[in-house]
């Protein structure tokens, strides 16, 4: 069985046919029929060493905003890749060559149905950054605010759209015919990263992002982020406050020396422990070039397009492992990646918690300046996905970016120890969450439930008490049948009983062989040979009376079964 090559699709398939090859899976290629397009296309399957981890990344880039995206979404699965190519994956850089400013000036003028002219006093040509999605341009509004002004390439969406086409047939193929692709499901993963890209491509969702963060971080006064600004702003075009700064991993000594990089890495670290434990929405991809140092020595947090949103029961699980992790309780830490984790038919949660219990350990072990809690969880993913079990998607976003948060505070503080704050932060997060919860709508819900409660509580009490007088009261256990229980035993001492007299039957027939009589059957003693006789059908009607009394139960069983709610 092979994929049906579409037309439209054959340059695709013919470099995700090259990319497989290169990386050691030409079995795939095969099986899937893919090879049939590389010959079309003319390109030599055939190379002469296998790729490594910084040959992925490279690849991946020249294949396009679709595949960028892949690399990023892997480099966060410890579970699939080893630790070579995840960390050469998580170098992957979402950049490109700028793209024309007459097709900016085209998109600008569709999409806000004004000039760029009459809309900005200034507008660079120059784009201050360039992405395979869209590309940034620093401009100037007629009020004299200083705006940046992020365009969608042009083209970009329907590429995209065809990608996840030949993508989802070559993932659908995968999970049926691949023992990896029934471990680890990859049309999954391919539609959450499908999501995550088309939310990416709609301005109108990044720029709502940028206000909610705003508002949940509005108490944190060295922290920035970027509002829109309302009427420029459409689902291809996102004009928002402009904030001057530099990369984190960009500055110098002399820079470091100047700011107060402690307070910063744990304000940074506080900024982030709310989104995920209070908030339940949080910036999803800080890498360093996401999050800048002001002018002014803040640290500004940009490009909303990928957000992760938790429920309130995953928020209470992850702080429950944080706090574990960061006192090295690994059973603990265990106990809650399992409540967090799907199980699957191969799950091992002996192996589980026993592994989490040992990594858990060994990261209590370790140095200030060794510390990763984002590679630990990442580490523990993986783990997950050795003992069948399956964390949700946001566990990986999560992992992500808690390591880039490492990385971030390190540079910033190098003494920064990220199990210090979790444990420093967790009483505070508890009292906000406790207080988040007492909102309008939950305490009237709570009351009115309450009112309910009371009202129809002293009807109930008479009821039961009614019950109790007139001897009707009756408590439903679901439970065994005592009466199929005795029944049961009754058939199996009927059992043994008949096997001894079979047995009893056997025996006697065999110590009669010995004694010689007149009374012979086909040349050996008549007795001994009725004797024998006996004991087979005996032991025929029995084995019958077995199978039709099994089978009845069976049938009884399932009858059961189908009565009960």
């Amino acid at each position: 069985m092979s994929i049906s090559l579409r037309p439209e699709h054959l340059k695709r398939y013919a470099s995700i046919a090259m990319l497989l090859v290169r990386h050691g899976r030409a079995d795939w290629v095969q099986q899937m029929g893919l090879d049939a397009a590389l010959r079309e296309s003319g390109t030599d399957a055939t190379p002469e060493v296998k790729a490594k981890a910084e040959e992925l990344a490279a690849d991946l880039e020249q294949l396009g905003p679709t595949f960028v995206k892949l690399g990023q979404l892997l480099s966060g699965r410890a579970d699939l890749l080893p630790p070579q190519y995840l960390e050469a994956l998580s170098r992957l850089q979402d950049d490109t060559a700028p793209f024309p400013f007459e097709e900016v000036e085209k998109i600008v003028s569709a999409e806000l149905g004004v000039r760029i002219s009459r809309a900005f006093s200034e507008f660079d040509p120059k784009p201050i950054a360039a992405a395979s999605l869209g590309q940034v341009h620093a401009a100037q509004l007629r009020d004299g605010r200083a705006v940046a002004v992020k365009v969608q390439r042009p083209g970009v969406r329907e590429q995209v759209m065809l990608d996840f086409e030949a993508l989802e047939s070559i993932a659908e193929f995968i999970d049926q015919h691949t023992e990896f692709g029934k471990a680890h499901a990859v049309t999954r993963h391919l539609a959450e990263l499908k999501k995550n890209v088309i939310a990416e491509l709609d301005y109108h969702r990044e720029a709502a992002n940028l206000v909610t963060l705003a508002d949940n971080l509005a108490e944190f006064e060295t922290i920035v982020v970027p509002r829109p600004i309302d009427g420029f702003c459409s689902s291809r075009v996102l004009t928002m406050q402009h904030i001057r700064g530099s990369k984190i991993p960009t500055l110098s000594p002399a820079v470091l020396l100047e700011v107060d990089g402690a307070v910063l890495a744990r304000e940074l670290f506080r900024a982030y422990l709310k989104q995920l434990l209070v908030d339940g929405f949080f910036h999803a991809d800080p890498h360093p070039g996401n999050i800048l140092l002001t002018d002014d020595r803040k640290l500004a947090m940009l490009d909303l397009g990928l957000v992760g949103r938790l429920t309130p029961d995953t928020q209470q699980g992850l702080l429950k492992m944080l706090l574990a992790i960061s006192e090295g309780r690994g059973e603990s830490a265990s106990d809650e990646a399992v409540r967090l984790a799907e199980s699957t038919a191969d799950a091992d949660p002996q192996k589980f918690h026993r592994e989490i219990a040992d990594v858990v350990g060994v990261h209590a072990t370790q140095s200030v300046g060794e510390l990763h809690v984002g590679r630990l969880l990442l580490q523990i993913q993986s783990i997950a996905g050795a003992c069948g079990y399956r964390l949700h998607a946001s566990f990986t976003m999560i992992g992500k970016m808690l390591l880039n948060l490492d990385r971030i505070g390190k540079v910033l503080d190098a003494g920064f120890d990220p199990n210090a704050a979790i444990r420093n932060e967790a009483i505070k997060l508890m009292k906000t969450r406790v207080g988040k919860s007492f909102t309008l709508g939950n305490i009237l819900q709570t009351t009115l439930e309450a009112n309910e409660f009371v009202q129809r509580l002293p009807q109930r009490l008479n009821q039961v008490l009614d019950s109790l007088a007139t001897k009707e009261l009756k408590i439903r256990v679901d439970a065994f049948d005592e009466n199929h229980l005795l029944k049961g035993l009754h058939k199996i001492a009927n059992r043994i009983t008949a096997g001894l007299v079979l047995a009893a039957l056997i025996l006697g027939a065999a110590l009669l062989t010995r004694v010689e009589t007149p009374f012979r059957l086909w040349g050996y003693p008549g007795f001994a040979m009725l004797l024998f006789m006996a004991a087979t059908m005996g032991g025929l009607i029995l084995l019958i009376r077995i199978h039709r009394q099994d089978m009845q139960t069976e049938v009884e069983v399932n009858k059961t079964r189908k009565r009960r709610p």
